[in-house]
C-alpha cells in the first residue's frame, strides 16, 4: 500500500527533494533499483552456499581418508589379483638315476628368479586321480621332466602316474575334456641307442595329456643320450636349450600373452602376428643354437593322435571282407593274426587297459578294485552279495560275443561271431596268465598315495573272478574246464550271459552266481537293442531263460535300462521273470561310454536313479514273490530278490564264499551226485546295504571320494 501511495503522489504532484526525510529518500532509491538489489542478495546467498558445501567437503574427506586409501589400496590389490596369468610353476620328474630329478631343481631356481613360484614334485608323491583336475583352474603351469627306462617303459616313480594318465585318456568316465584348462610343458630323457624306445615316455605322456584336452605352451622337447645324435651334443645341453625356450615363453605367459601363431596358419589368412613372429625368428637367429627348440610334437602326429581319441570302428568277424578294403580299419586288427586263428586286437584293446592272454582272452583291473585298494567303496557286487572288490579278478576266456549290444562299453573294439572258430588256448594256461597278470597289475599300486598297506596285500590273491568283462565267455569250449580250475583255487565264479546259448546254460557246472542280461522283454526292443546276430536270436533268449530256471545254484536277471527304449516294458519283464524264476534282479541304468560310430546312444538315454528306483518299484509290486533288497547309488543299481531269501524278517542276499567252495568240492568229489542250493551258502545282508538306508548301500568302513571334475559323473559298474 506504501508503494502504490508513494507512485501516485510521485505521479500527481512535484514535491520538493528537500522535503522528504533521509529514510523516505533510502526507501524510494531501494525501490528504483530493486533489480540490482535482488541479483546482489541472489549472488550473495550462491556464494555462501557454495562456501557451505566445500566446508563439508572439507570435514567429509578428514574423517573418510583412511577408509578411502584403504578402499584404493584394495582396488589396486584386486587388479593386481585380476593380471595374475601365472600363478606358479610345478614341475613333475620322473627320474631313476638322477637326472631328471637334477634338471628339475635347476629349472626351478631359474624360475623363481623372475619372481614366480615353483615347486619339485615326484611324480610317486603325488596322486593325479585326486589333484591334476585342480591344476586347471589354478593358474599354475605344470612342466613333465620325464626319463624312458628299460623297454620304453616308465621310471619307477613314475609307473603310478603314467598309468592314471594313460587309462584316464581312454576312460570314458573321465571325459575327453577332463584336463580342459590345464597348461603344460613336456620334456623327455632318453637315449636313440635303443631305436624302438627312444623318449617314449615323453612322448606318450605328451600325446595323453594332449588327449584330455590340456593346453600345451611349448613344443615338447627331447634330451638324448647318445652324444653322437643328440642335437646339441649331450642331454644336458638339449635340456638347456629347451629351458631358454620355457622360460621366454613363461615370461610371455606371465605378461599376459597368448601363445604367438607360427605364422603358418592352418586358414591359410593373413596372421596378425606374422610380423612379430617374423622378428622373434630373426632375434632367435641371432642367438644361434642356445635358443633352438627341439620340434618334436609336429602336426602329423597330432593327426595321429587325435584319430586314436575319436576312432571308435566295429570290428566283426562276419565284415572281415569290408575291414580290409579300409587301409585304416585293416590297421586295427593283424590280418596274419587272423590267419592264425587269433582275433585279439592288439592295437585297439590294450590302451584300455586290457591284458591279452593268447588268442581269445584277457584281463583288465576294474575300476572298483583300484578304489576298493584306496579304501573309498566297493562295486554293487559288494554290497549286494558281500565280494572284496579289491580281490575281483575280471577276466573273460572269450573276446568273441554273438551281439552288438548299443551300450557296449567297449565300442564293439572286439570281434563278433556265433561260433567258435579259432584257435583254442587250454583252460589252464588262461587261468595261470589271468592270474599273474592280474597279480602284476596288483603290483603297480604298491606305494600309490591312498593305498591301504592291508588291502594291497589282500589283493595280491584273487579270491572272486566276475567273467564279465568283455564277450560271451560261455561261447569258450572248455569253460567248464576253467569253472573247475577257479573254484579248485577257491575262486568264486560271477558268470555273465547274453542269452543266446540255451544249451551251453544247461551244461555249466555250478557257478557261484549265473547271471543272463535282459536288456529288452520284447523281440522288437531286444533286436533294437542288443542287435543279435543270430536269425532266430528270440527263440534262443526265451530258451534261455528256462535254462536259467533249470539251475540249482544262484541266478540273477540283469535288467539294464535305457531311457526311451526299454523302460515302459513292464508287464512284458514281469512275464519274463515268471518264465525264469531266478534268485536276484539287478535292475541298472545304462552307462553312458561316449560318442561311437556304432551306438546312437546318448546321455538322453541315461536314466536319474530316482527314474530307476521308480521302475523298480513299479515292477516289484507286479512281482508277488519278490521284493526290493538292496542299493547301491552310486552305480545307479538295485537289487530285487525272491522272498525265499528273507528269513524271519531279515535280508540274506550275501555269499557264504567258503561254503560254497566246501559245497562245490563236495559235488565234485561225488562225480555231481551230491548236490545243493542257492539257499545253502547265504549270508545276512547288512543293515548299510538294504533299501531305504541313509548309506544308499556305501560301505561306512570306507570313504566316498568324489572326483573334482567339471563334468557330471555319469560313471556306473
Amino acid at each position: 500500500m506504501v508503494s502504490s501511495w508513494l507512485c501516485l503522489s510521485l505521479s500527481d504532484t512535484w514535491i520538493p527533494q528537500d522535503v522528504h526525510s533521509p529514510t523516505e529518500n533510502y526507501l524510494l532509491w531501494m525501490w528504483n533499483n530493486r533489480l540490482y538489489v535482488y541479483s546482489a542478495a541472489a549472488l550473495l546467498l550462491g556464494f555462501c552456499f557454495l562456501l557451505q558445501i566445500k566446508h563439508t567437503k572439507d570435514s567429509g574427506s578428514k574423517d573418510s581418508g583412511p577408509k578411502v586409501q584403504k578402499a584404493a589400496k584394495n582396488k589396486i590389490s584386486s587388479d593386481e589379483d585380476a593380471d595374475v596369468h601365472v600363478s606358479g610353476v610345478k614341475i613333475f620328474y620322473g627320474s631313476q638315476t638322477g637326472t631328471a630329478k637334477g634338471f628339475a631343481s635347476e629349472l626351478s631356481q631359474e624360475v623363481q628368479t623372475l619372481g614366480i613360484p615353483a615347486e619339485v614334485i615326484d611324480m610317486k608323491d603325488y596322486d593325479p586321480d585326486d589333484r591334476l583336475a585342480d591344476e586347471c583352474v589354478s593358474k599354475s603351469v605344470c612342466v613333465f621332466l620325464v626319463a624312458t627306462y628299460t623297454d620304453g617303459r616308465p621310471t619307477q616313480n613314475a609307473e603310478w602316474f603314467c598309468k592314471w594318465l594313460e587309462e584316464a585318456s581312454t576312460d570314458f568316465r573321465y571325459g575327453n575334456s577332463f584336463l580342459k584348462g590345464l597348461r603344460y610343458a613336456v620334456f623327455g630323457l632318453g637315449d636313440s641307442v635303443y631305436v624302438g624306445h627312444y623318449n617314449t615316455v615323453g612322448t606318450n605322456v605328451d600325446k595323453w595329456l594332449w588327449m584330455l584336452s590340456a593346453r600345451r605352451v611349448l613344443s615338447r622337447g627331447e634330451g638324448d643320450g647318445n652324444v653322437v645324435r643328440s642335437r646339441h651334443g649331450s642331454v644336458q645341453a638339449d635340456f638347456r636349450a629347451w629351458r631358454v625356450r620355457f622360460l621366454s615363453r613363461l615370461r610371455a605367459l606371465a605378461g599376459g600373452e597368448k601363445k604367438s601363431c607360427s605364422g603358418n596358419c592352418k586358414s591359410g589368412a593373413s596372421c596378425k602376428n606374422r610380423k612379430k613372429h617374423g622378428a622373434q625368428e630373426e632375434e632367435e637367429e641371432e642367438h644361434g643354437s642356445e635358443v633352438e627348440l627341439i620340434e618334436s610334437s609336429s602336426e602329423e602326429e597330432e593327426s595321429g593322435w587325435r584319430d586314436e581319441k575319436t576312432s571308435r570302428s566295429v570290428v566283426d568277424m562276419e565284415d572281415l571282407g569290408n575291414i580290409m578294403n579300409s587301409v585304416r580299419k585293416a590297421k586295427l586288427i593283424l590280418c596274419s593274426a587272423v590267419v592264425s586263428g587269433i582275433f585279439a586286437h592288439q592295437h585297439v584293446l590294450p590302451p584300455s587297459g586290457y591284458k591279452l592272454i593268447g588268442s581269445h582272452s584277457g584281463v583288465k583291473l576294474c575300476r572298483w578294485t583300484k578304489s576298493m585298494l584306496r579304501g573309498r567303496g566297493g562295486c554293487y557286487k559288494h554290497t549286494f552279495y558281500g565280494i572284496e572288490s579289491h580281490r575281483c579278478m575280471e577276466t573273460t576266456p572269450s573276446l568273441a560275443c554273438a551281439n552288438k549290444c548299443v551300450f557296449c562299453w567297449r565300442h564293439h573294439t572286439n570281434p563278433v561271431g556265433t561260433e567258435w572258430r579259432w584257435k583254442m588256448d587250454p583252460a589252464e594256461k588262461i587261468l595261470q596268465d589271468s592270474l599273474e597278470k592280474h597279480q602284476n597289475m596288483i603290483r603297480q599300486f604298491r606305494g600309490v598315495p591312498g593305498v591301504k598297506p592291508e588291502r594291497y596285500e589282500e589283493g595280491l590273491a584273487a579270491k572272486h573272478c566276475a567273467l564279465s568283462l568283455v564277450g560271451e565267455p560261455i561261447m569258450y569250449p572248455e569253460i567248464n574246464t576253467f569253472l573247475r580250475l577257479l573254484h579248485s583255487h577257491r575262486i568264486s565264479s560271477f558268470l555273465v550271459t547274453n542269452a543266446q546259448f540255451p544249451q551251453e546254460i544247461r551244461n555249466l557246472v555250478p557257478v557261484t552266481q549265473l547271471y543272463v542280461s535282459v536288456d529288452a522283454s520284447t523281440k522288437d526292443s531286444l533286436k533294437k537293442i542288443d542287435r543279435p546276430l543270430f536269425k532266430d536270436f528270440w527263440p534262443r533268449f526265451l530258451d534261455c531263460l528256462r535254462a536259467l530256471g533249470e539251475k540249482k545254484q544262484r541266478t540273477v536277471y540283469r535288467l539294464t535300462l535305457v531311457k526311451a527304449w526299454n523302460v515302459e516294458e513292464l508287464q512284458a519283464y514281469a512275464e519274463l521273470i515268471a518264465l525264469g524264476q531266478p534268485d536276484f534282479i539287478e535292475v541298472k541304468g545304462v552307462t553312458y561310454c561316449g560318442e561311437s560310430s556304432a551306438s546312437s546312444l546318448t546321455m538322453a538315454n541315461v536314466p536319474w536313479h530316482q527314474e530307476v528306483v521308480a521302475f523298480v518299484q513299479q515292477l516289484a509290486d507286479m512281482l508277488p514273490h519278490y521284493q526290493i533288497a538292496c542299493e547301491h547309488e552310486h552305480s545307479n543299481c538295485l537289487l530285487i530278490a525272491h522272498n525265499k531269501f528273507k528269513v524271519n524278517g531279515e535280508w540274506w542276499t550275501w555269499i557264504d564264499y567258503d561254503r560254497f567252495q566246501d559245497l562245490v568240492q563236495a559235488h565234485e568229489d561225488s562225480g555231481g551226485q551230491q548236490s545243493f542250493s542257492a539257499l545253502d551258502y547265504t549270508a545276512k545282508t547288512p543293515s548299510w546295504a538294504l533299501f531305504g538306508s541313509n548309506e544308499q548301500g556305501f560301505d561306512p568302513a570306507d570313504t566316498r571320494f568324489q572326483r573334482r571334475n567339471k563334468t557330471k559323473d555319469i560313471s556306473g559298474c
